[in-house]
C-alpha cells in the first residue's frame, strides 16, 4: 500500500503534465450568432468643437488609453502622399519607436527584460514582426474592416509633434504625440497617445470629426498582427490571444493555417500574452464588441476587436479611449493596471493556491533578496503547514509495516479465493485498529500544493533571469553546469551537467529506501525506478521547480528519520 502511494504520487506528476499539454488552455468558442449591436449617434456643433480645442490650436482629446493605428485611406482607396517619418519615446522602462505610417508601432522594447540571463544580450522586444507592411497592432474607422486579413497599413498621417519623446528625467510626468490624417471622404481622424515615465500603460485616443456635409456611419475596429517566435508548446502558461469576455477568461489556441476563432459579447479587454510578457488593449468603457482571432500562415496570429456601429453627423465628432498594456506578466503591476487585467495571469485548476504561494514567495523575497533562497524558505514553510498530515502518514506507513508478515501469509493461504482473502485482510486492520488509507491521504491532500508550485515556478516572471548561487545564474531555466558541444540523449540545449536534477533523483532514492516497504520485492524493484524517472523528467525543468523538489525532499527525509528514531 505505501509503495503504491508513491507511485500514485508519481503518476499524478505524469498526469499535470498530461493535462497541462491536452487540456492547459482553453480553446475558444464556436462562433455565436452576434446580437445587434447598439447603435449610437453623436451630434456635436462647430461652437461645441472649438470650445474642445486647446490653447495651442489641436483638438482637446480624451487621452486615458491603449495604443494603436489608423489606415489613412480614403472611402475611394486614396492615400495622401507624405514622408514617413519615425518617433522615438524614451523613458526608464522602455524604449518605443512609433511610425507615422499607419500609424503603428515598429519597437517596444522593454528596458529591465533582457533575452538572456547575460546583461550585455539585446532588450527583450515586444514587437518582432517580419515584413515592414504589418502593423502590430492598429485601430481605424470604417464601415467594412477586414474581419480576419491583415491590413496593408500603407497611409502616411501628419504628425504633431517636435521631435522624439524623452521621459528619462521627468519624474512622474507625461508627453502626448498625436497623428493626423485628413481623409478625401471628409473625416479627420486623430490618434493621440500619452506616455508616461513610470508605467508600462500607454493612455490612448482616436478622435474622429466628420467635416463633410452628409452624415458618415462606421465603427472603431483594432487589430493585432504578431509573428510567432516559436511554436514549443510551454506546459506552464499559455501562448497567444486572450480576453476577458463577460467576465470569463477566454484563452484563445490557434494551431493551423486559416484556422479562426470567434467571440462576442462583453469584452473588457483584449490581449496576446506568452510566457513572461503581455499586450493587451482595454477599452475605457467595455460595450457589446466583437473578437475575432485568426492563423493566417505559419507563424502570423491575427486578431480583430470591434466596436459598436457609430453615427457621425456633419460637423459631430466620435472617439474611442483606450489604454494600452505592454510590459511583463507581473501580478502586482497587472493588478495595479484595472480592468482585471492580472487575470490574464492564470494557473489553470490550481490559482487560488499559485496565487497565494506566489504573493508568500514574493513577501519572502522582500527581506531575503534571492529567489532561490526564497523558495527553500518558502519550501519549509509549505512542509511546517503540513507536518501534522506528514507525521500521521508515516506513522500509518510504519503500521502497516508491522502488519506484512501476516498479510503474507493470508495471501499465501487464500491465494485461490481472492474475495476470502479480502476479507481476512480487513478483519486484520480491524482488528489492529489500521487504516490502510492513512498513509495515502495525506499525501492526496498535498497534491494540489504540489501542482500549483509546478504551475507557479515554471511561468513566474520573478523567477526568469533570478540568480541563485554560483552557477545557476537563472531559476527559470534548466541547470546546466559546464555546457558540452555533444548531444545528450533526453536534455534540450544547452547540454551540460544537471546537478540539481541529480541531487533530486539521489534525494528520492534516500527517502525510498527510508520508507516502510509492503514486502513485495517485485513492487520494491519497481518502486526503486522512480528516482530514475523523475530525473529523466526533471531534466529539462526550470531550476527554481527543480530546487523546491529537491529541498521537499531533504526535509522528508528529515521528517522520516525523527519520526522513525522517536518510534524506535
Amino acid at each position: 500500500m505505501e509503495k503504491r502511494t508513491i507511485l500514485a504520487f508519481a503518476l499524478s506528476l505524469i498526469v499535470l503534465i498530461g493535462w497541462s499539454a491536452l487540456f492547459g488552455p482553453k480553446n475558444g468558442q464556436l462562433p455565436k450568432k452576434i446580437a445587434s449591436k447598439d447603435k449610437q449617434s453623436v451630434e456635436v456643433s462647430k461652437k461645441d468643437i472649438l470650445k474642445d480645442r486647446t490653447n495651442d490650436g489641436s483638438d482637446s482629446l480624451h487621452p486615458s488609453q491603449s495604443a494603436v493605428a489608423l489606415n489613412n485611406r480614403n472611402s475611394s482607396g486614396q492615400v495622401q502622399n507624405m514622408e514617413e517619418k519615425r518617433i522615438t519615446i524614451d523613458t526608464p522602462l522602455y524604449k518605443a519607436v512609433f511610425t507615422n505610417r499607419g500609424p503603428g508601432i515598429v519597437s517596444f522594447r522593454l528596458k529591465k527584460y533582457h533575452e538572456t540571463a547575460d546583461p550585455l544580450s539585446p532588450l527583450i522586444e515586444l514587437v518582432a514582426l517580419r515584413k515592414d507592411k504589418w502593423r502590430f497592432i492598429t485601430t481605424s474607422f470604417g464601415m467594412q474592416p477586414a474581419y480576419s486579413k491583415a491590413r496593408d497599413l500603407s497611409a502616411v498621417c501628419r504628425v504633431e509633434s517636435d521631435g522624439d519623446i524623452n521621459l528619462q528625467n521627468s519624474g512622474a510626468g507625461f508627453k502626448d504625440l498625436s497623428f493626423v490624417s485628413e481623409r478625401l471622404d471628409g473625416l479627420v481622424v486623430r490618434h493621440t497617445f500619452r506616455f508616461y515615465s513610470n508605467t508600462y500603460t500607454i493612455d490612448y485616443t482616436v478622435d474622429v470629426i466628420n467635416r463633410s456635409g452628409h452624415p458618415v456611419a462606421g465603427k472603431f475596429f483594432t487589430q493585432f498582427n504578431v509573428n510567432l517566435s516559436d511554436k514549443k508548446k510551454d506546459y506552464y502558461s499559455h501562448k497567444g490571444f486572450v480576453l476577458l469576455e463577460n467576465n470569463s477568461l477566454e484563452e484563445v489556441s490557434l494551431k493551423e493555417p486559416g484556422e479562426k476563432k470567434v467571440f462576442t459579447g462583453r469584452i473588457d479587454w483584449c490581449a496576446y500574452e506568452d510566457t513572461y510578457f503581455i499586450r493587451a488593449v482595454i477599452p475605457e468603457k467595455p460595450l457589446h464588441r466583437f473578437f475575432n482571432a485568426a492563423m493566417l500562415g505559419p507563424d502570423l496570429l491575427s486578431a480583430n476587436f470591434f466596436g459598436s456601429d457609430v453615427s457621425v453627423v456633419p460637423a459631430g465628432k466620435v472617439f474611442a479611449v483606450y489604454k494600452l498594456y505592454m510590459g511583463p506578466r507581473d501580478l502586482g503591476i497587472l493588478k495595479s493596471v484595472g480592468a482585471d487585467l492580472d487575470r490574464a495571469v492564470n494557473f489553470g485548476w490550481t490559482d487560488i493556491i499559485a496565487k497565494p504561494l506566489l504573493y508568500s514567495l514574493r513577501l519572502i523575497n522582500r527581506y531575503v533578496h534571492n529567489y532561490g533562497i526564497s523558495i527553500i524558505l518558502l519550501t519549509i514553510l509549505i512542509k511546517i503547514v503540513f507536518w501534522p498530515l506528514s507525521r500521521k502518514s508515516y506513522q500509518s506507513m510504519k503500521e502497516m509495516q508491522k502488519l506484512q508478515p501476516r498479510m503474507a501469509k493470508i495471501r499465501e493461504k487464500y491465494k485461490n479465493d481472492r474475495e476470502q482473502m479480502n476479507k481476512e485482510i480487513m478483519a486484520l486492520y480491524k482488528t489492529y485498529k489500521v487504516n490502510p488509507m492513512g498513509g495515502c491521504l495525506p499525501m492526496i491532500i498535498q497534491l494540489p500544493v504540489f501542482f500549483a508550485l509546478y504551475r507557479l515556478l515554471g511561468c513566474a516572471i520573478e523567477l526568469r533571469h533570478a540568480p541563485f548561487v554560483l552557477w545557476i545564474t537563472d531559476l527559470s531555466a534548466p541547470d546546466r553546469l559546464f555546457h558540452f558541444s555533444f548531444h545528450i540523449p533526453f536534455m534540450t540545449p544547452p547540454y551540460g551537467i544537471p546537478v540539481l536534477t541529480i541531487l533530486m533523483g539521489v534525494s528520492m532514492f534516500v527517502q525510498q529506501k527510508m520508507t516502510p516497504t509492503a514486502g513485495d520485492p517485485t513492487q520494491a524493484k519497481v518502486m526503486l525506478l522512480l528516482p530514475v524517472i523523475f530525473t529523466v523528467m526533471f531534466i529539462n525543468f526550470p531550476s527554481g521547480l527543480v530546487l523546491y523538489w529537491l529541498f521537499n525532499n531533504i526535509i522528508s527525509i528529515i521528517q522520516q528519520y525523527f519520526i522513525q528514531k522517536r518510534s524506535a
